[in-house]
């Protein structure tokens, strides 16, 4: 049994999707989870990303303590679209989901997601890079995409497994990283704990 430091529902899937079980260890709402996934002036993605990853960890291992739970390896997750040296994290609202994907649009883009694994004062960390090429997407397609609803909460404004699908030409990397946790890397990484 480990536990699942995400608040995201397609983690726990790709979990279970690996016959790991787990149990979920969220912030509560004494923590300012949010705050811990601020860009730093001229932040590079791949180092932003595997910052983010090892802030959460910290705080779910703090977590854990602090509530005297039972111990169990700690995993911990998160994901980043990079444009160029352009983090694009989760839109603020509708609009900037628009701003978002119309950069997309026609480009080729890359996902970040990084894993980390905290167990018995032991920390591993890997990094999954993938790319993404998303088709020509025009005004009325990107606008009708936003009000699906689908692209709030979701790094790049997007999710791979969902409606923009549609719009996503190619693939090169992990595609369940892509959805948020790469699942050869978290496999590799819970081997390494064992």
């Amino acid at each position: 049994m480990i536990y699942l430091a995400s608040q995201s529902p397609r983690r726990s899937q790709l979990l279970t999707q690996l016959g790991i079980q787990h149990t979920l260890l969220l912030p509560g709402p004494e923590e300012d989870a949010e705050a811990l996934e601020d860009v730093l002036p001229g932040e590079a993605p791949k180092t932003y990303v595997q910052r983010v990853t090892d802030l959460k960890l910290q705080a779910a291992l703090e977590r854990l303590e602090r509530r005297g739970l039972a111990p169990a390896p700690v995993l911990c997750s998160d994901t980043t679209v990079a444009l160029g040296r352009t983090i694009l994290g989760k839109p603020a609202d509708a609009k900037d989901a628009v701003r978002m994907l119309r950069a997309l649009s026609g480009k080729t883009h890359r996902v970040l997601t990084s894993v980390a694994v905290g167990w018995s004062g032991q920390r591993v960390q890997s990094c999954s890079e993938s790319r993404v090429t998303f088709a020509e997407m025009s005004a009325a397609e990107i606008q009708a995409y936003v009000e699906s609803g689908e692209p709030m909460g979701k790094a790049g404004a997007y999710a791979v497994q969902g409606l923009a699908a549609e719009y996503i030409a190619r693939i090169s990397g992990s595609y369940t990283g892509i959805m948020g946790l790469p699942l050869f890397e978290t496999a590799q990484l819970l081997k390494r704990l064992a």
